[in-house]
């Protein structure tokens, strides 16, 4: 798996002007949860991993563990 920040870079570039908020409604977590997420606070569990993946329409694999994705 990738470290915390690379994640976070990841799925900020994914969200792009998209709002924190509403990424957190369609994917049903918090804001704050989000947020922490995108600074590479915490890496999200299993089943927001694939939430996360789900509404980005792209696989689990290639935000969080492939090493040379261009997200």
């Amino acid at each position: 798996m990738l470290e915390a920040e690379e994640i976070g870079r990841r799925l900020r570039k994914l969200r792009g002007n998209a709002s924190r908020e509403n990424v957190a409604d369609a994917v049903g977590i918090s804001v704050s949860a989000i947020s922490m997420y995108e600074n590479g606070e915490r890496i999200p569990r299993d089943v927001i991993k694939v939430e996360l993946a789900s509404y980005y329409r792209k696989s689990v694999q290639e935000i969080f563990f492939d090493e040379n994705c261009h997200v």
